[in-house]
């Protein structure tokens, strides 16, 4: 197989159909290789980006992989005297080679050879694998399991994504929150009221994560997830995979169990697995080998694996807030364009390091999304970013948050991050009334720097700086006027899930994240003009980044003092979104077959 990197298509405004594009693609590879259109096998597409350094000229980058009929790949490439040509060998996810290698490592460790003796292998196969989470990292656990011979039991405390979604949308309009199904809980976790992202910073040496999008693609997803640098699926058809892997699941064997959350996990006198008890049934479910794929939104769970003293231990996360922005002005940055014909709504990734060394970044940015209300508990209020397949909403959102580690949750209990993101969430709940708080950058920044302990007051210069509008950016220009008036002059409204109130968003975080925040801002103006705009919005509290605690586990997947005990996936502390927690979820499934 040929593979052509670097296949470079300026954007001539159109939205082109797959037959178009490839009829195209297939005419420049003919040129790069010197050969005919029907020498052309097969061609598909491995990676596409846009290259917007030129604005407003703007190029398409593709990587595709060619197969020829009936020739020499090797001379053809050879010959071309390209770079970018090379031949490609590639090396596809098999579940069960993975298997064999997990297999043969645990073989060559007499600590899990004994562990594999106790568990028992006849034990394993009569004993349920019990799965608790119906998360990514759940899911795809348990689709692998199913896909290969196993029949695991998936215990989910929240609905299913039906019954799911239609209780969301009433806790939107009503305010009425179901703690047990919610933006946080129930099938599919988190991520199927997210902006659906797929993209991961995980290295994928042994191919999960291409697989993954492969199972993605057959439950339903766009085939485009295959190769877009920056994939999404949005979040209403994220909804339709979950299902269709679910009843794929249940119609290899397999079964799914809502409503019902484990409340105790049962132990056996040696300290392995013997079975979880469920909030909707007395009776015990036994098994010896559970994986603990919660949700880093599982406080209660949390808890009980604390009392039940599993290994544990705080971890550095990063807590803010929403900032809005009208999409046209991140396109006209992006871009050159306020509103591109043939092109997405533009994304952006912006990272700052504060004078103080703290980290300041944009986290699960959502083009054209809501900003929508993610609480889970009540009395309590946290927010996050959501968007649908088109991304056609009139506002850009992103997290912009700050890092925290356990020296800042002021305590030293392994689950003092819980409580510091707990009490972030009740001063967010109380100045909103239980309404999402917003509040104009330009307020917020006011407030901010006339509290400061940054040295302001003794630095006129510095305060007045920082207090300007981004007004004496523009130019002169009547596109770049025109994208920054719509922030500048206040009239920016926000696009939520939720009802809103305006509040005094800079009283929910400590004077020193705020502090930090503001900075990061500031510096973003750099990047992206009018970013640090005053009509730019503000909403909280975004303090579900990820896990405030990792549950340890050894080099097989296994709790490193429970045996049997499998933790997986983001609430676990192994992954940061959807891609990475489906990944960690079948690398868990590879492991459990390993040892059975």
């Amino acid at each position: 197989m040929i593979r052509i990197n670097q296949i470079k298509i300026e954007h001539d405004g159109k939205e082109h159909s797959a037959e178009e594009l490839r009829q195209i693609l297939e005419k420049k590879a003919c040129k790069i290789l010197r050969i005919s259109g029907e020498s052309i096998k097969k061609l598909e597409i491995i990676r596409h980006s846009i290259d917007a350094r030129k604005k407003p000229q703007i190029f398409h980058i593709y990587m595709v992989d060619v197969c020829l009929h009936g020739m020499d790949e090797g001379k053809v490439v050879k010959k071309c005297k390209d770079r970018n040509v090379i031949i490609e060998s590639k090396h596809e996810y098999v579940f069960r080679e993975q298997v064999e290698a997990r297999r043969k490592a645990i073989e060559e460790s007499t600590e899990d050879m004994q562990r594999r003796r106790i568990i028992g292998l006849s034990d394993v196969s009569e004993k349920k694998i019990v799965i608790v989470g119906a998360g990514p990292a759940g899911l795809f656990c348990g689709y692998m399991l199913a896909m290969n011979g196993y029949k695991p039991l998936i215990l989910e405390r929240g609905a299913d994504v039906d019954s799911r979604t239609k209780k969301v949308e009433e806790f939107w309009k009503s305010g009425v929150l179901d703690t047990s199904t919610n933006v946080q809980f129930g099938e599919g976790g988190a991520g199927t009221f997210s902006d659906g992202k797929l993209n991961t910073m995980v290295k994928d040496k042994d191919g999960r994560g291409r697989e993954a999008l492969r199972i993605f693609v057959s439950n339903g997803a766009n085939e485009d997830i295959m190769y877009e640098a920056k994939p999404h699926i949005g979040t209403d058809i994220l909804r339709n995979v979950v299902k269709n892997m679910r009843e794929k699941i249940i119609s290899l064997g397999g079964e799914v169990r809502f409503n019902c959350q484990v409340t105790d996990i049962l132990l056996n006198e040696d300290g392995s697995v013997k079975g979880v008890r469920c909030s909707s049934d007395e009776a015990e479910i036994l098994c010896n080998t559970m994986v603990l794929a919660i949700g880093h939104s599982a406080r209660d769970t949390f808890y009980m694996l604390k009392d039940r003293k599993i290994d544990m231990a705080p971890k550095p996360f990063a807590v803010g807030f929403r900032v809005e922005h009208p999409q046209g002005l991140i396109n006209f940055s992006q871009y050159g364009q306020e509103k591109p014909e043939g092109l997405p709504p533009a994304p952006y990734k912006l990272t700052a390091t504060t004078e103080s060394g703290r980290g300041v970044y944009s986290f699960c940015m959502c083009p054209g999304g809501f900003v929508v209300n993610a609480s889970s508990e009540k009395g309590m209020l946290a927010v996050n970013g959501m968007s649908y397949s088109k991304r056609d909403g009139k506002n850009a959102n992103s997290a912009i948050i700050i890092t925290v580690d356990p020296k800042d949750f002021g305590g030293e209990d392994v689950l003092s991050g819980v409580e510091f993101q707990r009490r972030l969430e009740k001063k967010a709940f109380e100045l909103g009334q239980g309404k999402i708080p917003v509040e104009f950058y330009g307020d917020f920044k006011e407030s901010v720097v006339n509290a400061s302990s940054l040295g302001f007051d003794d630095n006129e210069a510095k305060k007045a700086d920082v207090l300007k509008t981004s007004d004496k950016i523009m130019d002169g220009s009547l596109d770049k006027i025109s994208a920054f008036k719509m922030v500048d002059s206040k009239e920016n409204t926000p696009n939520m899930c939720g009802e809103y109130v305006f509040a005094n968003v800079h009283e929910i975080l400590p004077d020193d994240l705020n502090e930090a925040f503001v900075e990061g801002m500031e510096k973003f103006g750099r990047t992206i003009k009018g970013y640090n705009s005053d009509g730019a919005l503000v909403s909280g509290v975004e303090s579900r980044t990820s896990s405030p605690v990792r549950i340890n586990r050894d080099e097989n997947c296994q709790s490193v003092n429970v045996k049997g005990l499998y933790p997986c996936g983001e609430g676990a502390g192994y992954a940061g979104g959807i891609m990475s927690a489906a990944m960690d979820g079948m690398k868990v499934a590879e492991f459990i077959a390993a040892n059975i």
